[in-house]
């Protein structure tokens, strides 16, 4: 016969377990916190792609583009994480720059326009620097200072447009669609003109707008927005999903027979946190592949 002994817990060992069990929740709760709060923001991460080919011309084999976007400048970023942004820029050494959208996060309340401007002049990029804007750069008033202040910067403003990058006798195409959200985009315009068997990238800024991007002579959609979830947990996956960024938050997506690559971006709305989401700067490698 079998003796089952039963140990009954008392009051004051109950509240001693309780009172353990709170204080390490506490605790645990407290350091995902910092780091979602100062940590993670700060690790900037810089992921590397190859974009390979048959309409990628020979002369662009090995050439390297480079994608920011999001920085969301005013909303808890300060300058000086930005100079470190782009002293970072630079160092990869890239051949083409592209900004993806959302540049301040209320132009018309932001102060430090003119430092912005001289130290985006400062990236180097000897095939061309290109962007298009985001909701927040529509958004607050923000068209013409985001217009301007880019332009100064030496970028080439995106609209509904593009333009034909050269490399000796060869060229590719860069387009670039207007906001989604505050803006007018217009694919057809966006895409005219562009001479057939053209290898063409779009920029776009939300990742979500690949569903109608996928119906043109376009080979590849960059697109920022979603800043990858923002916060993202084990098993349940992106907390923060901004509209149109609910489809496709990160990474690389094939839609029909467009690629889409979704880069997490560098800056932070709603909240001040990044968790298992951090900031990136992505290098793409062209590369011709035979037929």
């Amino acid at each position: 016969m079998h003796r089952i002994e039963t140990t009954k817990m008392n009051r004051r060992t109950f509240l001693k377990k309780l009172t353990r069990t709170g204080f390490a929740a506490a605790l645990a709760t407290s350091l995902a916190y910092g780091y979602a709060r100062w940590i993670e923001p700060s690790h900037l991460t810089v992921t590397h792609h190859t974009l390979s080919h048959p309409l990628i011309p020979k002369a662009f084999h090995g050439v390297k583009l480079l994608q920011f976007s999001d920085l969301h400048l005013g909303h808890y970023d300060s300058l000086k994480r930005f100079y470190q942004v782009i002293d970072q820029i630079n160092e990869l050494e890239p051949d083409l720059v592209v900004f993806t959208g959302d540049l301040l996060h209320e132009a018309n309340r932001y102060p430090h326009t003119e430092a912005v401007a001289e130290a985006l002049a400062g990236i180097r990029a000897p095939l061309g620097k290109f962007s298009i804007y985001g909701n927040h750069d529509h958004g607050g008033y923000g068209t013409d200072i985001y217009r301007q202040l880019m332009e100064r910067a030496g970028f080439h403003v995106l609209v509904n447009e593009h333009t034909l990058v050269h490399r000796g006798q060869e060229a590719i195409a860069v387009a670039g669609g207007d906001d989604m959200m505050l803006g007018r985009p217009d694919w057809a315009k966006m895409t005219a003109g562009i001479p057939p068997a053209t290898y063409t990238i779009a920029l776009v800024h939300e990742p979500d707008s690949a569903i109608e991007t996928c119906r043109y002579p376009i080979h590849v959609q960059l697109s920022g927005h979603s800043h990858g979830g923002q916060i993202q947990l084990p098993f349940i996956g992106p907390l923060i999903t901004p509209p149109l960024s609910e489809r496709y938050y990160e990474g690389f997506y094939h839609v029909r027979g467009l690629v889409l690559y979704v880069n997490r971006g560098l800056g932070t709305t709603r909240v001040p946190l990044r968790f298992f989401a951090p900031p990136e700067l992505t290098v793409f490698s062209l590369t011709n592949r035979e037929k």
